[in-house]
């Protein structure tokens, strides 16, 4: 599909509780592509929560694993599904981890409460296993993330692999708000810890799948195309592909 990109995301299943938060944390469910009622409470409004989280509704509740890219004219989606289903049937599923309600920098994510190398070594692989496909960036796409002051190494990133914040400078977070006035942080953490424990998610994330998502232009949002479960270890490698628009 001309124009559209691709991304290797991490989405919890659609009937999870932890999905379910996240995607009324955004006010977009990725899977239907459809509305969500935004958040609100006494502190913080429908309207202005909704306006907060305008950035990260495009892409929905997530985890990056492989950062957006354009599609390299040698290949079509189906190529890209057909490697997708194959790389999960090879990789197995991180152990669970223990996840809470932060700030990184201006915006607030659900992070891991402690390392979690395997996550992070799943994320590489997605890294290195798509590149093949990645359409290199243009010289504006690469301009505008030269203007967020990169360290030399994330420019070599950038240069590489098409993004700056990959290996030594990923961070696995599922992001839950634009970013917010320094005024604002601590309202906005209140409304989220408590939709988060009215939503009984559980205290550990378990990334038993991954999710390949595709944005059909600039200003649409991504939506889930196929999810494929990976592999337990130490048990005879296993894989599904579900198929979703």
């Amino acid at each position: 599909m001309s124009g559209a990109r691709y991304a290797v995301f991490f989405v919890p299943p659609a009937d999870s509780a932890l999905y379910r938060f996240g995607a009324a944390a955004l006010g977009y469910d990725a899977y239907s592509g459809g509305e969500v009622p935004s958040l609100a409470d006494d502190h913080v409004g429908a309207a202005e929560w909704h306006a907060l989280t305008a950035e990260p509704r495009r892409y929905g509740f997530h985890a990056t694993l492989k950062p957006p890219f354009h599609l390299r004219a040698e290949y079509a989606e189906d190529d890209l599904v057909a490697e997708f289903a194959v790389f999960a049937r090879h990789r197995n599923a991180p152990p669970e981890f223990a996840a809470s309600i932060r700030t990184l920098g201006s915006f607030t994510a659900l992070v891991p409460s402690a390392p979690a190398p395997a996550v992070n070594a799943l994320a590489d692989d997605c890294v290195r296993g798509f590149d093949r496909f990645r359409e290199p960036p243009t010289e504006a796409e690469r301009d505008r993330r030269l203007a967020h002051k990169l360290t030399s190494r994330q420019i070599d990133h950038l240069d590489r692999w098409g993004y700056p914040y990959v290996f030594e400078d990923f961070r696995f977070h599922m992001t839950l708000s634009g970013r917010l006035p320094a005024a604002r942080t601590d309202a906005v953490l209140a409304l989220l810890r408590d939709a988060h424990a009215r939503a009984q998610v559980p205290a550990t994330i378990a990334i038993e799948a991954i999710t390949l998502l595709r944005q059909d232009r600039a200003d649409a949002r991504f939506r889930v195309i196929h999810q494929a479960s990976l592999s337990v270890a130490h048990s005879p490698i296993a894989a599904s592909r579900h198929d979703f628009i």
